[in-house]
């Protein structure tokens, strides 16, 4: 059987190498650069369902294909769920993953409740119809940076049931707890049942 096709919405190249490593070769996922797009989405909405909707929708429009799309939020308790939907620009639009690191590190100068979760909503556009999928992956936020993997938040994230942060495990490590990869498995089991 052939492998569905789908265009992933994005330009970052360390959730396309997540989400492959979760497909095995059930999907064929195309990134917008090898579709040709050579274009930034902006993600201007407050949730981020709504951030993801628009990607999907800005892309399927565009090309008339299959397509997916995903937007991940570090949401942390202490902080009423900061910093969320604005993750990827905590610190600013310069998009630096060290800026949003000492951003989220300071706010959370003594305090002793450091619990967050990362979550992931993916909007998958099959023949123009929309279907949303959530993973949620538990944790806290420690004190100081730990481990050179990963990319964003991972150096300062220990998900529930491990001692290592994100940034300490390779990817098979990461992928028994990561967010992306639990929405990423309904995905799969989304296409599988069509």
């Amino acid at each position: 059987m052939q492998p569905v096709k789908l265009i992933f919405a994005t330009n970052n190249q360390h959730k396309v190498d997540e989400i492959r490593s979760v497909l095995k070769g059930n999907l064929d996922i195309v990134t917008l650069r090898e579709a040709g797009i050579d274009q930034e989405i902006p993600e201007p909405f407050n949730t981020l369902e709504e951030n993801a909707r628009t990607k999907s929708e800005t892309i399927y429009k565009m090309t008339g294909t299959d397509c997916f799309s995903e937007d991940t939020g570090l949401e942390t308790e202490a902080l009423n769920g900061e910093p969320g939907v604005k993750s990827a620009r905590y610190a600013g639009d310069g998009r630096s993953f060290d800026a949003n690191i000492d951003k989220l590190l300071d706010k959370l100068r003594g305090q002793t409740n450091r619990r967050a979760r990362f979550r992931t909503v993916i909007s998958l556009i099959i023949n123009g119809q929309e279907t949303l999928f959530e993973g949620i992956c538990e944790g806290r936020i420690i004190e100081e940076r730990r481990g050179n993997n990963g990319f964003g938040y991972d150096p300062v994230f220990v998900p529930d049931g491990a001692d290592e942060s994100f940034a300490e495990m390779d990817m098979s490590g990461k992928n028994k707890f990561s967010h992306r990869k639990k929405a990423t498995e309904k995905l799969v089991a989304f296409l599988n049942s069509l």
